[in-house]
């Protein structure tokens, strides 16, 4: 398809041949076994292929635990994988209480080894990301910890907490941040990067970097060099002289995550003044789907968060994890190239098992039972 649209006349035959390679490489993330469907490609994969592509790497997570079990007080992170009516569902619990939750270097680590575990289990259907020390979500990067650091360190430090955070984006199934406290700077990228917020109407949430003179998000990491990136000159548009190469390791933060939720001009307004924002003004301005009065124990959004993954349970895990693929990628891409993102992304729905159960179930009037395949 790319070689027969690249022989096509003028720019139309370039911007074909960008969109099927584009289309291609979406294809590629999802794993052995895909393939583009009908007229893009040659054949669709086959179940025994599809089955194949979501096997867990060799050495994968470990065995599932159940919720509370073999976790220790003094953990800065606790994974639990809930059981009986909830299985399925995986919470990332933050216990840093002697540092509101900052991001350390062991947290930072502890997130990373989790989530490179979570992403290759096939059993994992929903997983939240939550706090539990009362009161605080995250508080950001733990800038006690940072002034520590050589300038050598810093930008290492900071480009792990940016590949981090885009993980957690990238995961393949459903994710749900529950802030139920105090959420700033990193601590709102880190829900950003959830799929779907849920607040307290106390909680308190805002990307507040400018008030100490650096953006949401981080920076490059040569920047922390003193020397300037390659072909970037803030006076012309010659930015977009800058190199793939260049780009590539840098992961989008609160510049690019704000804006892509609520907007430019409210994610402008929000930074710009680093305002920090409540519950229900959250709300207002969709930066979370949900808001909740909070609760004695003080885990309102954690809650409503649980009753949000058990709706998302009974569905076909391959679609869901398919549909947040055409969604996530088909946003980044004009419409037509969009709907070929999600052309080739409901080719490889058509041989599971999965949708043979669905159909059954639905002609023998019962609940199906999904196995993911």
């Amino acid at each position: 398809m790319a070689a027969a649209a690249a022989a096509a006349p003028g720019a139309l035959g370039t911007l074909q041949a960008g969109r099927a390679r584009l289309v291609a490489a979406c294809c590629a993330r999802l794993g052995p076994g895909w393939r583009l469907p009908g007229p893009w490609t040659g054949p669709r994969a086959g179940p025994a292929t599809w089955a194949r592509g979501w096997t867990p790497a060799i050495g994968g997570p470990a065995s599932r635990r159940g919720f509370g079990s073999e976790v220790k007080t003094e953990d800065e992170l606790r994974v639990r994988h809930l059981e009986e009516e909830n299985r399925g569902i995986v919470v990332l619990g933050i216990n840093r209480a002697s540092a509101k939750n900052s991001l350390s270097k062991n947290l930072i680590k502890m997130l990373s080894k989790a989530v490179d575990a979570l992403k290759s289990d096939k059993k994992v259907r929903t997983i939240i990301v939550r706090s539990e020390v009362p009161g605080i979500f995250c508080a950001g990067a733990d800038l006690k910890e940072r002034v520590k650091m050589n300038p050598s360190e810093v930008g290492p430090f900071v480009s792990k907490i940016r590949a981090v955070i885009n993980e957690i984006a990238n995961l393949p199934v459903p994710t749900i941040a529950a802030i139920d406290g105090l959420a700033l700077g990193g601590g709102l990228e880190l829900a950003l990067a959830c799929d779907i917020r849920v607040a307290a109407s106390s909680a308190k949430m805002g990307l507040v970097e400018t008030k100490m003179a650096i953006i949401p998000g981080g920076v490059l990491k040569s920047t922390f060099t003193g020397r300037s990136l390659p072909g970037w000159h803030l006076s012309s548009f010659s930015a977009v002289r800058m190199s793939r190469s260049v780009l590539a390791p840098s992961v989008p933060g609160g510049t690019q995550r704000l804006p892509r939720a609520i907007g430019m001009s409210l994610a402008k307004e929000l930074i710009f003044s680093a305002r920090v924002l409540d519950g229900q003004e959250a709300k207002a301005v969709g930066l979370i789907s949900h808001v909740l009065e909070q609760n004695q124990e003080g885990d309102a959004a954690y809650r409503k968060a649980l009753d949000l993954a058990r709706e998302f349970l009974p569905q076909g895990p391959v679609a869901m994890r398919v549909a947040k693929l055409a969604i996530n990628q088909g946003m980044e891409v004009d419409l037509v190239t969009g709907l070929a993102i999600e052309e080739a992304c409901y080719a490889q729905t058509i041989p599971t098992k999965d949708r043979l159960e669905g159909l059954l179930a639905f002609k023998e009037k019962r609940t199906p039972r999904y196995k993911g395949e």
